[in-house]
């Protein structure tokens, strides 16, 4: 995806939460450092992973990083689950990138999730492409990446591959599961499927399951894939994506990802520099969706967002299961729910639902004006209750 000629790209400047959070909790000094990423394999051809869908994996590597140490009960442990175009690498930085993780200013010494007192694990979820088995990985079949023959996958299927990596680490349980956005529904499900393993989860952004909304939204970004004649039925080169229609999809998705509030305040009407070009537009809000699909082309796969978006509309987790307010309320673990007010793609009455029948569960709010996206941006207000609520389950 190229940027239009004449035009300025014009980079997210939202405020410095994560250094105001940085001064807050005492500077870098509460920084993991560097961190080496790790991949192990969890299948086998003889111990295969089998999906949902019925499909057979025998081959799967998970990438993870791990921050703090894992004590002698093996219960310590946090799982923190990324959402859809994250990966692993949730805290520190790496020595070829600078680049912090995702949630840095809350993983640390003396930060919110404190490796002091916990083993942190992050996992770059089954069908990434952030070193995770995908359709970005060879097929074992063919000596060629799988691409659009990669069987389809589920936020199920995610957490049975997180189960496996908790084995081989050596985890006997979970203190929490925590996670915002698609992380949320991994936290969701981790609680429904294997509620001897979590003691507590954390759910942000996040309902029961897709609601129309959010599954028309997905439609749409896919279909802005597929209609790029890059896309050749998803077998294209890595080195030749679709990237109009990837770029494209990702501005869907962040026009979801905000509020009309939070880029009415940014950009209004404003204007960037005027081209020749009577087709493009002049304002700056299409300046940064430009630049947007820019950032998510140079690091993601359009193959991968497809099935990834896919298993998110497909996430229920009443599933098979009955009722879902059955369902909720056989949930032993304790919950902190958490809803942003201005959220137009999971509303608030969906993190609601979830509280009203999760029989230990509280709900808080983020206050944000961002949308979606608060619980990437709201630092200091996400320190303060996840920090009270891991106290809570010491107490």
């Amino acid at each position: 995806m190229s940027t239009p000629p004449g035009r300025r790209l014009v980079h997210e400047t939202w405020g410095d939460h994560a250094a105001l959070l940085a001064r807050h909790e005492g500077g870098r000094d509460g920084s993991v450092g560097l961190v080496t990423p790790q991949v192990i394999d969890v299948a086998t051809p003889r111990t295969p992973l089998q999906l949902e869908s019925g499909a057979t994996l025998p081959h799967v590597a998970v990438a993870y990083e791990a921050y703090g140490e894992l004590d002698a009960s093996g219960r310590n442990a946090l799982l923190v689950c990324h959402a859809l175009t994250g990966s692993a690498h949730a805290a520190g930085r790496h020595e070829a990138n600078d680049v912090p993780g995702w949630w840095d200013p809350l993983i640390g010494p003396g930060k919110a999730l404190d490796t002091r007192r916990h083993f942190v694990v992050c996992s770059n979820v089954l069908g990434g492409c952030y070193g995770t088995t995908g359709p970005t990985s060879l097929d074992p079949t063919s000596g060629h990446p799988y691409g659009p023959d990669f069987p389809r996958f589920t936020i199920r299927d995610m957490v049975a591959v997180q189960r496996r990596l908790q084995a081989a680490l050596g985890v006997r349980s979970w203190r929490a599961v925590i996670g915002g956005s698609m992380g949320g529904m991994q936290a969701l499900e981790w609680a429904v499927t294997h509620p001897d393993d979590v003691q507590a989860l954390v759910a942000i952004g996040i309902g029961a399951r897709h609601s129309a909304w959010a599954i028309g939204l997905n439609e749409v970004a896919r279909r802005a894939i597929m209609a790029d004649p890059q896309w050749h039925g998803g077998r294209y080169s890595l080195e030749r994506q679709p990237e109009t229609g990837l770029g494209l999809a990702r501005a869907i998705a962040m026009l979801s990802y905000r509020s009309f509030d939070s880029l009415e305040a940014k950009f209004g009407r404003e204007r960037s520099v005027v081209d020749d070009d009577a087709l493009s537009s002049s304002f700056e809000i299409a300046s940064y969706l430009a630049y947007q699909g820019v950032k998510l082309v140079r690091r993601f796969d359009a193959n991968t967002y497809i099935g990834l978006t896919r298993a998110m509309d497909e996430h229920d987790l009443a599933a098979g299961r009955g009722r879902l307010e059955d369902v909720l309320a056989g949930v032993p673990a304790r919950a902190l729910v958490m809803g942003i007010p201005s959220d137009v793609l999971y509303p608030e009455v969906e993190q609601r639902r979830l509280v009203e029948h999760l029989p230990r569960a509280r709900y808080e709010r983020l206050i944000s004006p961002h949308g979606h996206d608060g619980f990437l941006i709201e630092y200091l207000q996400l320190a303060a209750h996840l920090r009270r609520f891991l106290t809570e389950l010491e107490s």
